[in-house]
């Protein structure tokens, strides 16, 4: 159980915060009471979470690029956090293929800059570096992957989030090796989680955004591959097992935790893309309708589902919303905003409502 007492007046340095992901973990970490420092670039979307929840108002708001090692190692090392969330990334499938070069420098480059900055950084303690269901090597089975089946990827995200999580364990092997851990007292662990949803994602090309504003457009969809499978989950979720996760990097037993960690749905929570669709419009109602595009782009995995039974066994984590529900909790957040709601307070009081689930 994530509680007020781990995380008041902790120092936590946070990568990303001006993404979707990132927006949300921003806030709840204040919401627990720690000090944040975001490092990001500008939000790419307008509107974004970060403007729309006013999330620039809670924490210590820093620009910059993961690629700009002095300035990174400088937000980093000035601020002396004693945790580290690593979320900032070039996220898209299809902007890879656009920018592969751009997209490896961000998620590959950028982490191991990081990770650079980390090991001369003296107060860290625990460091949370996140990337993806997507690093897998894709065989395209019916079972979930485990945290031990071989890294991989398919097209330029994917590989390089699979870059990232061999870049962080050799990392964690040459500076932080868990048998010198009395001398470093640092504990590094990778978090990968399936496709999240929730309020404040407005990224192209995500099924979600994109059908909210076909909704509220009123225009009909395209909906590319609504055949494929995949480990949908709110937001709320995998960020749930992050602070989990950075909770026992810090706790006595830190060393055995240091290691990679999935963060999925329940097994009948992976969903068609069709199936998404079709709840979501039947929800929205007043017309809302999306229809297959007939151009299925580049090459994407057409069923992924994660095994997050070391998560469960190791760290207390279980997904506690089901997929019906964390639609459900996302329309709520995009009509509220449509509303001109206080987005923070709305933000929050999920937060609030996902914390007192049983």
């Amino acid at each position: 159980m994530i509680t007020r007492r781990e995380w008041t007046g902790r120092r936590v340095f946070l990568t990303g915060h001006t993404g979707f992901k990132g927006g949300w973990l921003a806030l709840w970490l204040t919401h627990l009471g720690a000090e944040v420092r975001g490092y990001a670039l500008d939000p790419v979307t307008s509107p974004s979470l970060i403007e729309a929840a006013s999330i620039a108002s809670c924490v210590e708001d820093l620009r910059g690029d993961l690629r700009d090692a002095a300035r990174l190692e400088r937000a980093i090392t000035e601020y002396q956090p004693e945790v580290v969330f690593h979320l900032a990334a070039q996220p898209l499938v299809r902007t890879s293929y656009v920018d592969p070069i751009g997209t490896y420098e961000t998620n590959v480059i950028g982490t191991a800059r990081l990770l650079d900055a980390v090991r001369r950084t003296s107060s860290v303690r625990a460091v949370v570096s996140v990337t993806t269901d997507k690093c897998y090597e894709n065989k395209e089975w019916h079972w979930g992957y485990r945290e031990t089946d071989p890294l991989g990827g398919y097209d330029p995200y994917s590989s390089s989030k699979a870059c990232a999580e061999i870049v962080s364990a050799a990392y964690r092997q040459s500076y932080f090796p868990l048998k010198e851990w009395d001398n470093h007292h640092v504990a590094l662990a990778t978090a990968r989680a399936g496709n999240v949803i929730g309020g404040g994602d407005w990224s192209p090309d995500r099924l979600i955004p994109d059908l909210v504003r076909g909704f509220l457009s009123g225009e009909a969809v395209l909906i590319r591959r609504p055949a494929a499978v995949r480990p949908w989950q709110h937001v709320l979720e995998p960020l749930a097992g992050y602070i989990r996760l950075a909770e026992h990097l810090l706790g006595l037993e830190a060393p055995r935790f240091a290691t990679a960690y999935n963060f999925g749905p329940n097994d009948d929570d992976a969903r068609t893309v069709a199936w998404i669709a079709d709840h979501l419009a039947a929800t929205w109602s007043n017309g809302a309708s999306w229809v297959p595009d007939a151009d299925a782009g580049v090459h994407e995995a057409g069923f992924l589902k994660l095994d997050s039974s070391r998560a469960k066994a190791e760290l207390a984590w279980r997904p506690r919303l089901r997929l019906a529900d964390a639609l459900d909790w996302t329309l709520d957040w995009f009509r509220a905003h449509a509303a001109g709601e206080d987005m923070q307070r709305f933000t929050l009081g999920q937060i609030e409502a996902y914390e007192s689930i049983k």
